[in-house]
């Protein structure tokens, strides 16, 4: 079941980048394996998933050390906490969810004291709700120069989380609105910021549609997902 559903998350992501006139090496598929186990995240790799993502540090670690990185590039998606930062090694090729600078500066510390650089993204709370992580678009003007001038880091993007809506169309504005964000961004600072994380199961067409470049698709492919036991 897992390699169809992973099939057709693919044909989706395909339609919408035609839709969209994009080009297909332009998005990537990003597996959210969270709560799941190893035997379906070794179900969706046989399928030809490439990308994992995970939300939660103490999950993901045994995960991670267990299938290893061969074959495999890991993202951490969830919020992190600054506590946690150095259980990260160099155990993912990109985290998603900086969504301060202080965060970022404890990342760039350990990671200058491990002699390796981190990529990040920068995560934005567009839509301005309590409940979510991630800086305010004009916090995060103010301070992108900044993230750029860490050592340790390099800021390759911009992730946001849209409020829940069943109607995919209703995220479309703040997927726009978040694109449009790095556009001024890279102009006003001269940088390059290529990623765009956003889009996952409910709305990961629409995203496709505003630009997105990395989707985080899990229910689709593993569908609902209870806690599980150690990994």
């Amino acid at each position: 079941m897992i390699a169809e559903n992973f099939a057709e998350v693919q044909r989706r992501i395909s339609q919408a980048i035609q839709k969209s006139g994009r080009k297909p090496n332009e998005v990537r598929l990003v597996t959210v394996s969270k709560q799941v186990e190893c035997s379906q995240i070794q179900e969706a790799r046989t399928a030809g998933a490439v990308v994992f993502g995970e939300n939660k540090i103490q999950d993901a670690v045994p995960k991670v050390d267990e299938l290893g990185a061969e074959g495999i590039s890991w993202h951490f998606i969830g919020h992190l906490q600054q506590n946690k930062v150095k259980f990260l090694h160099a155990r993912f090729e990109l985290i998603h969810s900086v969504d301060s600078f202080e965060l970022a500066e404890k990342i760039a510390k350990q990671c200058q004291a491990e002699n390796r650089v981190q990529s990040i993204l920068l995560q934005v709370n567009i839509s301005g709700e309590a409940a979510k992580f991630g800086m305010n678009p004009a916090e995060l003007k103010e301070q992108v120069q900044a993230f750029s001038r860490l050592q340790g880091v390099r800021v390759q993007g911009l992730m946001t989380l849209p409020p829940f809506d069943p109607d995919p169309e209703n995220s479309r504005s703040v997927f726009s609105q978040l694109r449009e964000l790095r556009d001024q961004c890279e102009k006003k600072n001269r940088l390059t910021l290529p990623e765009l994380s956003m889009g996952m199961t409910n709305d990961f067409e629409v995203a496709i549609e505003e630009g997105a470049t990395l989707v985080r698709v899990g229910t689709a492919i593993f569908g609902p997902r209870q806690p599980v036991g150690k990994n």
